[in-house]
């Protein structure tokens, strides 16, 4: 079943310093895909884009040269901690199995890695950087297990602690609020304010914005905040503030043409407004 590669022998500092060179002696295995199972609550798209063909492409040329990393399930099988887009990739190149480390972890190691070989992609929507800090979070916090800061967690995609405290709240969204933070629908900062309020609330909100098709602006998505930290919002207090539209200030314009007579031609623009607007006033005061 097991047997030995010459990709034993790439060099992959990056890989390495995740999840530690392999140890000697340690094997690659064939294992059948259908043994491979998506890592619990996966967070992360695996897309059948223009990168996977491409990654397909490569696959029926070269083989999968870099070996997934996997865990044994209790259930039988193994989860997969790094490897998933492999996996598709193998399916779809018509491979019956696929190489991978076999390793012992901890949900809570398992989870770290898992979530820091993937952070750093280019193409991640917001909501899965949101759940990937989430699961990382949740479990740095479990009981028994050492907790590291902020930064910390985001120091595999380079990130401050403050961009992982904004993802963090990001999470608390309902699923319908956040796909219209990941489409654009609505800005990431209307996101975070609106992941402040209740579920029922989040449902109110995402009930008008359908209802009254418009987006939000981030003063309207802050005065929600506002009311639902009072306690004083309602269904009806957001259809208003997603509804209210500023007045548009009156424009007045006075053509040259039509006080032409009445000015010399040598007169600045300045001073013709000066004049006239004390004319007004006089004529103003007069009335009075």
């Amino acid at each position: 079943m097991s047997k030995k590669r010459a990709s034993d022998n790439i060099s992959l500092t990056a890989f390495d310093d995740l999840f530690g060179a392999p140890s000697e002696g340690e094997q690659i295995v064939e294992v059948a895909l259908k043994e491979l199972h998506e890592f619990q609550n996966h967070p992360f798209r695996v897309l059948d884009d223009e990168k996977m063909y491409e990654t397909v492409a490569s696959v029926k040329e070269q083989g999968i040269i870099v070996p997934g990393i996997v865990r044994p399930r209790k259930e039988g099988g193994y989860e997969i901690i790094a490897g998933h887009r492999r996996k598709r990739a193998a399916e779809l190149a018509g491979l019956k199995t696929m190489p991978v480390y076999i390793r012992e972890y901890s949900d809570e190691l398992a989870t770290r890695l898992m979530v820091d070989t993937n952070i750093q992609r280019e193409d991640i929507l917001p909501s899965e950087k949101a759940h990937a800090y989430r699961m990382k979070y949740d479990q740095i916090k479990s009981p028994g297990v050492k907790g590291n800061s902020l930064d910390e967690l985001g120091n595999a995609a380079g990130e401050s602690g403050k961009t992982v405290q904004r993802y963090l709240w990001l999470s608390n969204l309902i699923d319908g609020l956040m796909e219209l933070v990941d489409t654009r629908k609505i800005g990431m900062a209307q996101g975070i304010d609106l992941s402040f309020l209740s579920e029922q609330e989040q449902i109110w909100v995402l009930n008008a914005i359908g209802e009254l098709k418009c987006s939000m602006s981030m003063a309207q998505s802050a005065r929600i905040k506002e009311l639902s930290k009072n306690a004083e919002l309602t269904e009806i207090a957001i259809k208003l503030i997603l509804t209210e539209t500023k007045p548009k200030p009156k424009k007045f314009v006075l053509k040259a043409e039509k006080i032409a007579d009445y000015f010399p031609e040598d007169m600045s623009d300045e001073d013709i407004e000066e004049t006239i607007i004390g004319l007004l006033e006089e004529w103003k005061s007069k009335r009075n």
